[in-house]
């Protein structure tokens, strides 16, 4: 049965142990084999059969938090994160003036403030009470309901630690106030510490909200391109304007200059040319005419086009982008799952560590004293929420792989984008990849005088008018204008012999007697397979048009050499530039390719490659990276996704050359949607700049706690400069991820 995968938008989700408790949750059921919780995202990536989206939503409500299935077919028609960011301000602006008054306090807690005037009335107990509980109970009412969930469902998370470590100091505030005989005026009460800790980590979490927000910006960039109306000609004189959602495949809309392309298609009148930067990163706008494909999302810049719709909804590339770059932000990265290790068994370390803390402070250091045992174990609790520890590894994807896709540059998997960097060996294609793909027939030699040149040409525009193949349909233009209609043979029984050429059937060949006839077009070798006899003289021909670089393909009937022909494809403008980057970073280049040894050499000393594997049939070509991966090598293979699928799948990181609508997103690891090998250098210094970042949030969220614990149990943070340093740990984290947005690639020109 063929396995599904479903996006569910979460809310509610305080710190990695959330993300932990609904991956479990979703795991049970029915169905799902596999689930990946983004904390940074706040999306889970489901996998398996049958699987039932109210199902899903519901089991992730069940475990205390929000979700509803994400549509990739449709523009999001409201913004998760810029609501979480309202909620959080609003709570923050009303505890912040709950607490200010509590915070002004503080002065009368102090001999060196003693000059500072505290009113009276701001030191009762029950004004203070009357000020601390909606901070307690209304804002800070998500702690509770977090870690009741949290407990719930087996585990323990930040929600937990702010909720016992406030707790202490309201109830333990409502004790002096209520019981104890000897408290007096300016023994200081803890109400504000609760109050004002709350409040710092809502405005923590307010900051994280407007910083995961920045970090999606590349999404919500592509969705907003979707345009949500589009004009639809009902007949030839009238239009009417009408949702985009509503258009169908065959339907024709018309596109003025200005406006976005509405959905995938291709131009049936008219000429512009399409600004396609924004999918493809290509700078320079695009020529478009009868006859090519457009991108819904692209812009018409000078031309009135009308385009017919050839895909809609999730079908489009547009959708189809966007999904894959919150794949990869939703999967997890190797690197990821220390931290998760690490979240799993923190909290109750964290819990044993406040709890012996508060002993040693009592009974050893000082003796009696609650106070002091007190906010030393508050302080504890509230310094060592985990949250910097979640966000340090998925922001960094997040906007890694945001920042790859404006790039032009797809990374399928986070694990893809971690380890890309670390790849030695390149191995490429050569049609299509290192070339335009575009061949053109160069040459056309007779060898024989048996047949003309117009009846050969008719044969082969014949027999190659029945291959897709890009060497096939460059004979074939390269022929039309050499051929009579009365020359052109019926072809029957035609086969296609991989990575050799040709074999057909003819009748009626020059058009005077019908009778069947065999032709071969190809290598030599398949000719001399098939018994051709081939002269010394021919053969020394063939190697010298091959020595030029160019595609030499023999033509035979009934086993009778009779002509030469062939093509070249020319080199990518950027490929030697490209591979000259590439040589830098010390990587090996290898070119495989189906084609004969010299004409592969050839192109290989232009582009300066160090080794070529020629004359591979495309079964073999997986094999030959299974070779390179046995001799160590960390090996690359970039072809366009289609025919070297096989070699894709089995090189450690498969690259596929696409212009947004290819195959390639769906096969391959990474997909370049720009036709320029400059990209694939992006993608490497994308993939080296997010790990170091991701290593460099890793080393502060464990710096962060590490130190953080001893300053707080040794009695040297106040609980609420604790909850202060927490909430910037978290920050400072993100924003530190949010700084590969704004990375300039080196090899961009």
């Amino acid at each position: 049965m063929k396995q599904q995968t479903m996006q569910l938008q979460l809310s509610g989700m305080s710190c990695a142990g959330c993300a932990k408790s609904i991956e479990r949750a979703l795991s049970e059921v029915n169905g799902v084999d596999e689930v990946h919780v983004n904390f940074a995202t706040e999306i889970a990536a489901v996998k398996g059969t049958k699987l039932d989206g109210q199902k899903l939503t519901a089991a992730v409500k069940a475990a205390g938090y929000d979700a509803q299935a994400i549509d990739h077919s449709q523009p999001a028609t409201s913004d998760p994160q810029a609501q979480a960011q309202q909620r959080q301000l609003v709570k923050f602006i009303i505890a912040a003036l709950l607490s200010l008054p509590l915070l002004y306090t503080m002065f009368g807690h102090f001999s060196w403030t003693e000059g500072v005037p505290v009113p009276d009335l701001l030191m009762s107990p029950w004004l203070q009470l009357m000020l601390a509980t909606p901070v307690q109970f209304v804002i800070g009412w998500q702690f509770y309901r977090g870690s009741y969930h949290a407990l719930r469902g087996g585990a323990a998370n930040m929600d937990v630690l702010v909720a016992l470590g406030t707790s202490a100091a309201y109830f333990y505030s409502i004790y002096l106030a209520w019981f104890d005989d000897t408290f007096q005026r300016h023994d200081g009460l803890y109400f504000e510490t609760s109050a004002v800790l709350i409040t710092l980590i809502v405005l923590g979490k307010w900051f994280e909200a407007r910083a995961k927000g920045r970090s999606s910006n590349a999404i919500r960039q592509l969705l907003e391109l979707q345009p949500a109306k589009a004009l639809l000609e009902q007949d030839a004189d009238s239009t009417k304007q009408v949702a985009v959602a509503d258009l169908q495949v065959g339907d024709i809309v018309q596109v003025q200059p200005g406006q976005n392309v509405p959905v995938d298609g291709e131009v049936i009148s008219g000429s512009s040319a399409i600004d396609e930067s924004m999918l493809t990163g290509e700078s320079m706008p695009v020529s478009k005419s009868a006859g090519d494909k457009v991108i819904g999302g692209t812009l018409n810049t000078t031309g009135f086009i009308r385009v017919q719709v050839k895909q809609t909804g999730a079908d489009t590339a547009l959708a189809k982008i966007v999904k894959v770059v919150e794949q990869a932000q939703t999967s997890k990265a190797p690197i990821q799952r220390l931290a998760d290790k690490v979240a799993g068994i923190f909290v109750p370390v964290v819990l044993v560590i406040a709890l012996l803390t508060c002993l040693i402070w009592f009974f050893l250091l000082a003796p009696g004293d609650w106070r002091q045992a007190f906010e030393s174990t508050v302080a504890v609790l509230v310094i060592a929420c985990p949250c910097a520890l979640g966000l340090a590894t998925p922001t960094s994807i997040m906007a890694g792989s945001g920042r790859a896709a404006q790039a032009g540059v797809l990374f399928k998997q986070s694990a893809v984008l971690e380890m890309t960097h670390t790849i030695d060996t390149i191995v490429f294609d050569k049609t299509g990849t290192l070339t335009e793909g575009k061949p053109k027939l160069t040459d056309f030699e007779l060898l024989s005088e048996t047949l003309s040149k117009s009846a050969i040409a008719g044969l082969l525009l014949a027999v190659e008018k029945q291959s897709a193949h890009p060497l096939a349909q460059a004979i074939v233009r390269g022929t039309e204008s050499l051929t009579e209609s009365a020359t052109t043979p019926k072809v029957k029984e035609f086969s296609a012999l991989h990575g050799k050429g040709v074999s057909a059937t003819i009748i009626g060949l020059d058009g005077d007697v019908e009778h069947t006839q065999h032709a071969l077009i190809g290598t030599l070798r398949l000719l001399k397979e098939h018994d051709t006899v081939i002269s010394p003289a021919a053969e020394q021909r063939f190697q010298e048009l091959q020595q030029q670089g160019k595609t030499v393909m023999a033509v035979a009937v009934n086993q009778q050499l009779v002509a030469y022909v062939a093509v070249a494809d020319t080199l990518r403008e950027t490929s030697k530039n490209a591979l000259q980057l590439l040589r830098q970073r010390g990587l090996k280049l290898i070119m495989l390719t189906g084609d004969n040894r010299q004409t592969a050499q050839a192109i290989a000393e232009q582009l300066g490659i160090d080794e070529v594997i020629a004359e591979v049939l495309p079964e073999d070509k997986a094999r030959q990276i299974k070779q390179l991966q046995a001799e160590g090598r960390c090996v690359a293979m970039v072809g366009d996704g289609v025919n070297d699928a096989p070699a894709l799948a089995v090189a450690d990181v498969g690259v596929a050359m696409g212009s947004g609508t290819d195959v390639a997103i769906e096969t391959a690891d990474i997909a370049l949607l720009r036709a320029d090998l400059q990209t694939l250098v992006h993608a490497i210094e994308m993939s080296e700049l997010t790990l170091r970042n991701i290593r460099q949030n890793l080393f502060w969220a464990f710096a962060y706690n590490t130190l953080g614990i001893p300053i707080a149990a040794a009695g040297l943070l106040a609980p609420w400069l604790a909850g202060g340093a927490m909430a910037l740990s978290s920050v400072s984290v993100v924003l530190n991820a949010l700084r590969l947005q704004r990375v300039k690639l080196s090899s961009v020109q």
